[in-house]
């Protein structure tokens, strides 16, 4: 059951990454500068009293740094749902967070190929880089919890032995 909870979800968010790519250049920096916007409200103190010149400014001006972590971020979940995945099907140790980071990484690769075909969309090379870094961060994060929570089910049955 967990193996196709996990596929499901893995195959889920895939299909979500290949939505947010699939949207043309103009309608996916209006998603980027609107997560700009509510970075200003709530993170800049009297944003909302700024001009609105000034308050666009200031999305532009952290729209590549929006954009670049929400690649990191989108693939940093893969990561996390492909280890969870993989771990479903038996896999452990090295050969886990390999199978993890791999996958994510050749799928980052076909997204990134995906977008040459999206108007005012390209293939960046530095994109499927920190892709490639979020699914690894996502595949290391999951693979820790995995690894702590198995130390503590080994702790808690030594425990009991012991009694």
């Amino acid at each position: 059951m967990k193996r196709n909870i996990f596929t499901l979800m893995v195959l889920l968010w895939m299909g979500i990454i290949f939505w947010f790519s699939a949207q043309p250049a103009d309608q996916s920096e209006r998603m980027s500068l609107s997560v700009g916007h509510v970075a200003g409200l709530l993170f800049v103190d009297g944003y909302e009293e700024w001009p609105k010149k000034r308050q666009e400014a200031f999305e532009e001006e952290i729209d590549h740094r929006v954009r670049k972590a929400a690649h990191f971020t989108e693939y940093a979940i893969l990561g996390l749902l492909l280890t969870a995945m993989y771990r479903a099907y038996g896999h452990e140790g090295e050969r886990l967070f390999l199978l993890a980071a791999g996958t994510g990484s050749l799928y980052a690769a076909t997204d990134e190929f995906h977008q040459l075909f999206v108007q005012g969309r390209s293939c960046q090379i530095t994109d499927w880089m920190i892709d490639t870094c979020g699914v690894a961060a996502g595949g290391a994060v999951m693979y820790l919890i995995c690894r702590f929570a198995e130390q503590r089910r080994r702790r808690g049955q030594q425990s009991v032995k012991n009694t």
